[in-house]
């Protein structure tokens, strides 16, 4: 393999649209949107929010998905949370068409949420059952109901303010995975046995379909494989830890049947095992049981379904932790060429190397990987969104450093891994 001929570079199609190469920029918050009391313009993208995608879109990333934006207001994980209700339709209008201008190339889809039992101490928590060490009300089916609207009400909004697609997020602990879990095993509409679970994401598959009727709009999710806590996702049951994906990859099935014409594979997640889903410094092998995930997805969708492959950017350019590997064999740009040839994957997601550097797809593209800011998987822009705080690499931005040396000192040090 040489840099000029690395899969990673070559275009792929998703739906009826073209990404121009296989690098995509993860759905990553920065809590920067507009916040305050102020309900006409809470949740809207700030000139901070603008100009991070602007460096975004002059990167070179075939596809960008905007950070998880959130269907409603009364559960939210951030204090300054993008949000996408009728009242943002004008603001995320702008922000879409000025970004366009800047280059029109990358595709953009939006990821939907709801925080449900993990929203924010200053937000309303819901869940299908209480998880232990969560505190949250019950949802009804009628709540579960009105969440469907919602996210069938942002899909309408995210198709008319010009976004080419949807990721309807299913991970991470987020209320789409909380219903999905066997631990959800309470007896109520989108609760008990699999079929009720798969319910909730079916119905907002099919309705958003019907809703958007838009065949160039693209929809897909993100979805955890393996949540790695006992009744999670990719569980053997509601009370087990062991892995068992079977129903992750019926649901991932049952979604492409309903529509999704991508799938972002993901494990483990904020809420239970972080270490699993952004592999730090110090035991970077975790990235290994990405690349099972993303492969046993690959094996069971449509061969014109893209997956999408996580967990690359502590491969970074070699300079890593990973043992009884080659250097050359260790790298980022090395790993996507060998899995995408090898159909472990179709595209390669980066989150914290998008953070470190947004220029790094157009630079590896040019061969200019010496140039790249390479991710040191320290997680200090993790701990900052842990904390609440304005999200920035704390390795090459200065202020993100100042905000995260300043945050330590108020709070002490955070263990990102137990977040």
């Amino acid at each position: 393999m040489t840099i000029g001929n690395n899969a990673c570079f070559t275009p792929i199609r998703i739906g009826t649209k073209t990404a121009t190469n296989r690098f995509v920029v993860q759905p990553m918050e920065f809590n920067d949107a507009i916040g305050g009391d102020n309900p006409a313009d809470r949740g809207n993208p700030t000139k901070r929010t603008l100009n991070r995608y602007r460096n975004l879109f002059t990167g070179g990333a075939g596809l960008i998905v905007l950070e998880a934006i959130s269907v409603g207001d009364t559960s939210m994980a951030r204090t300054h949370q993008l949000t996408i209700l009728p009242r943002n339709a004008k603001a995320l209008g702008a922000f879409v068409a000025e970004l366009r201008q800047v280059n029109a190339k990358p595709l953009f889809v939006a990821q939907l949420t709801h925080s449900g039992e993990i929203s924010g101490p200053f937000s309303k928590r819901v869940s299908p059952k209480q998880m232990a060490g969560f505190e949250s009300d019950l949802l009804s089916d009628e709540d579960a109901d009105r969440i469907i609207d919602e996210f069938v009400e942002a899909a309408k909004i995210a198709h008319d303010v010009g976004l080419d697609g949807l990721d309807i997020k299913f991970c991470h602990g987020y209320l789409g995975a909380q219903i999905l879990r066997p631990y959800n095993d309470r007896k109520w509409k989108y609760g008990g046995p699999k079929e009720n679970r798969f319910r909730f994401g079916y119905e907002i598959y099919e309705r958003v379909m019907k809703a958007v009727n838009d065949p160039a709009f693209i929809l897909g999710s993100k979805v955890t494989l393996y949540e790695a806590i006992p009744g999670g996702q990719g569980t053997a049951g509601p009370d087990s830890p062991m892995m068992d994906i079977s129903e992750s990859l019926e649901f991932i099935k049952g979604i492409e049947e309903r529509g999704a014409k991508f799938i972002l594979q993901s494990a483990g997640g904020p809420a239970g095992d972080t270490v699993l889903n952004q592999p730090p410094q110090r035991t970077p092998d975790e990235a290994y049981f990405h690349f099972y995930f993303s492969h046993e997805v690959k094996k069971v969708v449509k061969p014109e379904t893209v997956v999408i492959g996580s967990a690359y950017s502590v491969f970074a350019n070699g300079e890593n932790n990973f043992r009884y590997v080659d250097e050359e064999k260790n790298k980022l740009l090395w790993w996507g060429d060998k899995n995408i040839r090898n159909g472990v994957t179709d595209m390669i997601a980066l989150g914290r190397q998008s953070i470190a550097d947004p220029d790094f797809a157009r630079k590896l593209i040019a061969g200019e990987a010496d140039r790249v800011k390479w991710c040191t998987a320290c997680d200090g822009c993790f701990e900052l969104l842990a904390r609440q705080q304005q999200v920035g690499c704390a390795t090459y931005d200065k202020e993100a450093n100042k905000s995260l040396e300043r945050t330590r000192r108020e709070f002490g040090p955070l263990d990102v891994s137990r977040t």
